[in-house]
């Protein structure tokens, strides 16, 4: 039984069916598997007539989708003779792809260097200096522009320094054709309908879209973008606060002819919707999560969403955004 399909009839008290049930050599192998889980509550609030699933990207080791990259850089790195014991990673990030990358270069000993802008949340720099790489932070006015500029210049400053570039790199959409895709297949028995997806690389929405789609005519790709910064709506770039998405250019590893739509939302809507998803279904997300459950709520409303399934990608969860506006008041 899949979880989906299992999701409203078992206890808590009760054993999963999938039990992991061994030991594992290395962190690094825990990566993926990440539970689909309806949202009724949310669905109900909102009149949402479709079925609200949300991925939880938030299981994975480090707590984001982007552990799934992570491994999957490094490795084609490795596969290509390109890291040797005294190279350097270098690579702008956001954040979480840089958790993701500071826990698998901790794993593996690689010496790490991270370019991010100065206004992401301090848990994350904190996070990443925890596991010992090392950061240089960047003009957050320029967004993740500058944060490239930078890892670049570093790139040609120092010997045996090689960039995963999550921007360009085959190995992210790759991972997710190889893992999330069949993950989502697989627990919803095929019964996926919309596929949800903010936009940061675009890494996600391309791997999972290229093989669902193909596999299922009909299925939709829909893309969430700020509304600040609405770039794949023809929109200019701009600064906002919903971070992880919203890079302020069109990744080299998006695929733009998989989306059939994209929904634009707001600073505020992606923090209420975050912390409703808390409150109302123990669902601790983080700020791209609550934009993009606030898109599938948008989508779901639509007269003619009735016996389709959404399936969400939930990207990280909360606490890692602990000095944001997310948890202002509280």
């Amino acid at each position: 039984m899949t979880q989906a399909a299992s999701a409203k009839g078992s206890s808590p008290s009760e054993c999963p069916s999938e039990f992991r049930g061994r030991i594992y050599e290395s962190v690094l192998e825990t990566i993926g598997a990440t539970p689909l889980v309806r949202m009724p509550r949310l669905a109900e609030r909102y009149g949402v007539k479709a079925d609200l699933l949300g991925k939880c990207e938030f299981y994975n080791p480090l707590s984001s989708v982007k552990d799934r990259i992570g491994l999957a850089m490094i490795e084609a790195l490795e596969a290509e003779g390109k890291l040797g014991p005294d190279s350097v990673i270098v690579e702008p990030t956001s954040g979480n792809t840089g958790i993701a990358l500071a826990f698998v270069c901790a794993a593996k000993g690689y010496r790490l260097i991270l370019t991010m802008p100065e206004t992401m949340s301090v848990e994350r720099r904190k996070m990443l200096r925890l596991m010992g790489a090392e950061l240089v932070l960047t003009d957050g006015a320029h967004g993740m522009r500058g944060a490239v500029s930078k890892a670049e210049q570093l790139l040609n400053d120092l010997p045996k320094a090689v960039m995963p570039q999550q921007f360009r790199n085959p190995a992210n959409p790759e991972i997710h054709r190889r893992t999330t895709a069949e993950e989502i297949w697989k627990d919803t028995d095929g019964g996926v309908d919309y596929v949800i997806s903010g936009v940061g690389t675009g890494g996600t929405l391309t791997g999972v879209g290229s093989v669902l789609k193909p596999r299922k005519p009909g299925l939709q790709m829909i893309a969430v973008e700020p509304e600040d910064s609405p770039i794949l709506s023809g929109g200019q770039p701009g600064p906002h606060k919903i971070q992880g998405i919203g890079a302020g250019f069109v990744p080299e590893t998006l695929d733009s002819a998989l989306i059939d739509d994209v929904i634009r939302i707001g600073n505020d809507t992606a923090f209420t919707t975050a912390r409703e998803a808390a409150a109302m279904e123990g669902l601790t997300v983080g700020i791209s999560s609550g934009a993009a459950i606030a898109a599938a709520i948008e989508l779901g409303q639509r007269a003619d969403m009735a016996g389709k399934m959404i399936v969400t990608i939930l990207p990280s969860g909360a606490e890692r955004y602990l000095s944001t506006p997310l948890f202002e008041g509280m």
